[in-house]
């Protein structure tokens, strides 16, 4: 599955806060204005339900407040606030280090269509994603993507 982002990459600025505003964020430049969920054990586990999560260059970020991170597996970090517990993004600690926001931080957010959805085979039934946007299995994401370890229930 690979997703063409260039109609959905915008330039501009979204403002986004925790749920109880001592995060602070800033995105002003280019981004990526589309959602891609997941449906994989770590993100169920995460997120409570699945995890959406749209790119930004970090170039244009600005985060102000106190943000905890966790190091979720060898290559990247979760960020949430250690206040309230929001969770905020997701980010490749090695490679190119985009942030994949959680979409509920910014309310302009809400607008984006969905536009990738992976782990398909492991979405519990309350949380099946209807639409047209391109789809993988955990058995067709992980051969691409052999920098992942498996999917742990």
């Amino acid at each position: 599955m690979s997703v063409d982002v260039t109609p959905y990459r915008r330039v501009g600025r979204l403002d986004g806060r925790c749920l109880c505003g001592r995060v602070q964020i800033l995105v002003d430049g280019p981004h990526v204005a589309a959602v891609g969920a997941c449906h994989c054990a770590m993100c169920r586990r995460w997120s409570g339900v699945v995890q959406g999560g749209f790119a930004v260059d970090p170039a244009g970020v600005t985060v102000t407040g106190a943000v905890a991170t966790y190091a979720s597996s060898k290559f990247a970090e979760r960020a949430f606030c250690p206040t309230c517990g929001s969770h905020l993004w997701f980010r490749d600690t090695d490679g190119d280090a985009d942030y994949e926001f959680a979409p509920g931080v910014f309310a302009a957010a809400a607008d984006f269509p969905l536009i990738s959805e992976i782990y398909i085979d492991r979405a519990p039934a309350y949380a099946r994603l209807a639409g047209d946007h391109a789809t993988a299995t955990r058995a067709e994401y992980e051969a691409r993507s052999l920098f992942v370890e498996g999917d742990d229930p």
